[in-house]
């Protein structure tokens, strides 16, 4: 169709990027293939885009809602949507989409170093041998073996089902807590936390953040996991009551703790600084090209999905 000025009107949907300063979208040149994108809530667009990427953990509110009101679609490029309030998306009929599977391989993967760094030791031998402590302090002290631990996953989804694939492969024994019991899965489940941490030697901690989950890691659970127990946290960090695992980590009640998220990013507790059972990590776990390349994939395919008014690729599920 040509306009006025004999111009071809632009046949590529008018796509919103939604991001804070800090946070752009990988691979962005990619998307623009497809669709035209602009990036102000201020922009005469606003008023009849009807899809919205939302970058990283830029929020989407009541407020910015308010600003679009044509909006049908928020497509994330998270795991986690606690930045998006869901419930208002939910009223205005608004579907939601998250990056689906791109991350899980990535994130399962850097659980896993994470916990093998804790129990081994590796981070701080590495800090060891560095200092030059070796030759005057001779053998470092022993890590424990992987193999054999009974490891309790907070949230079997995505990724909570690529790390026990992958932890199976080491031989540990698998358990799990979800909001619901998964017909299809043989590991074993636990209605709630508390009694995982009780038959677990490692937490990991990949659930979706949301009030109900908000410090599910409370002092009881870090009780019950017991002085020889990790923690290991690569899903968000107010999943954790993070003032009560430093006390436990300083005072000695728990074993170890393998932190690729925290509370009050990027502030970290400067008390484990000093602990050598800590491994400390600055949200890194699904920062890899190949993330990148999957989520590109991801946002594309939701997008075009929208648009043809066919089934969204990931649409956010809570797990």
């Amino acid at each position: 169709m040509a306009t006025e000025d004999n111009e071809v009107e632009d046949p590529r949907p008018l796509v919103l990027i939604h991001n804070l300063p800090s946070f752009k979208l990988p691979l962005q040149d990619r998307l623009i293939t497809h669709f035209r994108l602009f990036d102000s809530l201020a922009s005469p667009e606003a008023s009849s885009v009807r899809a919205l990427i939302c970058v990283g953990p830029t929020p989407v509110t009541a407020d910015t809602l308010d600003h679009l009101p044509s909006l049908r679609l928020v497509v994330g490029s998270s795991a986690g949507l606690d930045h998006v309030d869901l419930a208002e998306c939910r009223r205005r009929g608004i579907a939601v989409t998250n990056s689906g599977d791109a991350y899980s391989e990535n994130v399962a993967d850097y659980a896993v170093a994470l916990l093998l760094d804790v129990l081994r030791r590796v981070s701080a031998a590495d800090r060891f041998v560095r200092s030059g402590l070796w030759p005057q302090m001779g053998e470092y002290p022993l890590g424990c073996k992987l193999g054999g631990k009974r490891i309790g996953i907070v949230g079997l989804g995505s990724i909570g089902s690529e790390v026990a694939k992958r932890l199976v492969a080491f031989g540990c024994t698998v358990a799990y807590n979800s909001r619901n019991k998964k017909p299809s899965v043989m590991y074993p489940y636990y209605a709630n936390v508390h009694d995982l941490a009780v038959n677990s030697d490692v937490l990991i901690v990949c659930c979706a953040l949301t009030n109900e989950t908000h410090h599910i890691i409370n002092k009881d659970v870090l009780t019950a996991l017991g002085r020889e127990g990790v923690i290991i946290n690569v899903g968000r960090g107010a999943l954790v009551d993070e003032k009560e695992l430093v006390q436990f980590l300083v005072q000695g009640e728990i074993g170890g703790a393998g932190l690729d998220v925290f509370e009050n990013e990027p502030k970290v507790p400067k008390e484990l600084f000093a602990l050598d059972n800590v491994v400390l990590s600055p949200h890194l776990a699904v920062l890899t090209p190949e993330s990148f390349e999957a989520l590109n994939k991801v946002i594309i395919a939701n997008l075009k999905a929208f648009f043809s008014n066919k089934p969204l690729l990931s649409p956010f599920q809570q797990e």
